[in-house]
């Protein structure tokens, strides 16, 4: 299947619209961690006021996703194994056994018979390189295809999935493409496939599902 990109924005309209959408995606995002503060308390996490009733390490992961999409709001290189450290620094902080380092030691997924193995983190360079300066793909692909690699390999100890999803909208903002959004409605189906890919290793079912029902922009 080919995907094409569906925006095609400036960095300024790019960064805009990451800007606009920073409480949604914080709020979406901490629902993969099961974090379940409403949109208002998240909201008013994120702009540094005290909530009643949240626990320590919930008000701990929604701040930490706020760092990292102000990290890449403020970044302008080219994506990097550099970049996915510091993002992976920033949603992992103060939760996991190191952040902002290649694992070196073996995890596994709950809910799924896979078990990944340790990554080498010159093959992760190599991948990551690979997949971005395809040619053949959209740069929108890319990215997706980026994602999942990086949540199926467990590149890091943990923030695997939130790390991933921040660092492909990096890459997307990059490119002008939109923001990757995926909201509480769509998450049963999106656990679903992605625990189908973790067992088969194919990407395209949930790559095209994420394409159609993930990515939003700004329409003229």
């Amino acid at each position: 299947m080919i995907l094409k990109n569906k925006y095609e924005l400036t960095e300024r309209e790019s960064r805009f619209l990451l800007k606009k959408s920073l409480v949604s995606l914080i709020h979406a995002n901490s629902r993969l961690e099961k974090v379940n503060t409403t949109f208002p308390q998240t909201k008013t996490i994120v702009e540094g006021m005290s909530v009643s009733g949240v626990s320590i390490d919930d008000i701990q992961i929604i701040l930490n996703l706020k760092n990292a999409y102000q990290y890449i709001l403020n970044e302008t290189a080219p994506f990097s194994i550099d970049i996915a450290k510091k993002i992976n620094s920033f949603v992992s902080y103060n939760e996991s056994l190191a952040w902002g380092v290649v694992r070196n030691g073996n995890v596994g997924i709950h809910g799924v018979n896979y078990q990944p193995s340790i990554p080498v983190e010159s093959e992760v360079v190599a991948t990551i390189h690979a997949i971005l300066q395809d040619e053949t793909l959209s740069t929108t692909h890319r990215a997706l295809k980026y994602m999942y690699y990086a949540m199926r390999t467990q590149i890091f100890w943990d923030g695997n999935k939130r790390s991933a999803l921040i660092a492909t909208n990096y890459i997307m903002l990059l490119n002008g493409n939109g923001v990757l959004h995926i909201d509480e409605t769509h998450l049963e189906k999106w656990n679903e496939l992605l625990s189908a890919f973790y067992e088969s290793n194919d990407a395209s079912e949930i790559i095209a599902w994420t394409y159609e029902n993930c990515i939003f922009g700004i329409d003229y």
